[in-house]
């Protein structure tokens, strides 16, 4: 089972989806307008549900020359729920899952959230499965190559003075302080992908804080993209890594958010193309599934 963090497929879907997330409590008025209206300017939906399911069938598609296996899609804050999901694969017979966040880099509270999910929704069938989680890849060869090599085709278009930046999902600050490996995961994957792309000016910086009333990891893109700026820097590389698919974060914050900071200061900012459903997506799954024997 391949898992994604989920998204409304329409506008009228935004509000089911904001309390989900916000475990069950409605935003307010203003809080549901801003994300409406953020999902208005993307088109009115996320694309992650399809890109998702495209991706499961491709690694279906794929694993059939290796003995086969059944892949199935699940979202954590939308339709088809992990616990759906995990329902139905039990009731067509299955004993054994593989469980894949695609998200490369633990968090207790990302990766850590699709992990309770799971365990929630395996106490409930009787039998219960045997499940392998898979908790992070970020240094997954596959992965490292796959993006190593959109940071080369967006560098053909940048050009060679161009600034390199690694961005990922902020989260609480205090997730550090209580041991974490997100953000020292992140960094390992940046260096990796840098080092194999043959980049050595690049920096790291978080995207998409949430307004919790807690401090978040930091700076913020548009905070570091400015000090970049300040510094004389004027063309950039964004390479989101901390996602591997387009949705909100990708095609908001940086497609628009950040692409208008650019517009504003004369400067421009090229985005490497996410991995969605390619077919290095699909060899880099293969791989993982491999190595937990599932393959």
């Amino acid at each position: 089972m391949v898992m994604a963090y989920g998204g409304p497929t329409s506008l009228d879907q935004v509000e089911p989806y904001y309390t989900h997330i916000r475990g069950g409590r409605k935003p307010s008025p203003e809080q549901l307008e801003e994300l409406i209206s953020r999902y208005r300017a993307i088109g009115g939906s996320s694309p992650l549900l399809g890109i998702t399911e495209r991706q499961a069938a491709g690694l279906e598609k794929a694993l059939r020359s290796r003995g086969g296996a059944v892949v199935f899609a699940g979202m954590k804050h939308s339709p088809p729920f992990i616990g759906d999901v995990m329902k139905d694969a039990g009731a067509r017979g299955v004993t054994e899952l593989l469980c894949v966040a695609l998200a490369p880099h633990y968090s207790s509270i990302s990766i850590g959230g699709y992990r309770r999910a799971v365990e929630e929704a395996n106490q409930k069938l009787d039998p219960p499965m045997k499940v392998t989680f898979v908790k992070s890849w970020h240094s997954n060869p596959k992965l490292i190559s796959m993006w190593a090599g959109r940071v080369k085709e967006a560098g053909r278009t940048a050009g060679a003075e161009a600034s390199l930046v690694f961005s990922a999902h902020s989260l609480p600050e205090r997730i550090i302080r209580e041991g974490d490996p997100y953000k020292d995961q992140l960094l390992e994957s940046s260096r990796l992908i840098a080092e194999k792309a043959g980049v050595q000016d690049w920096s790291f910086t978080f995207q998409s804080q949430s307004k919790t009333g807690e401090p978040w990891l930091g700076p913020d893109i548009l905070d570091h993209l400015e000090s970049l700026y300040e510094k004389g820097r004027r063309r950039f590389i964004s390479a989101p890594v901390g996602f591997v698919s387009d949705h909100l974060e990708i095609l908001y914050d940086i497609d628009i958010e950040a692409q208008g900071w650019a517009r504003r200061r004369g400067a421009e900012l090229v985005r490497c193309e996410s991995p969605n459903d390619t077919a290095e997506m699909t060899s880099c799954l293969v791989e993982i599934a491999e190595q937990n024997g599932f393959a």
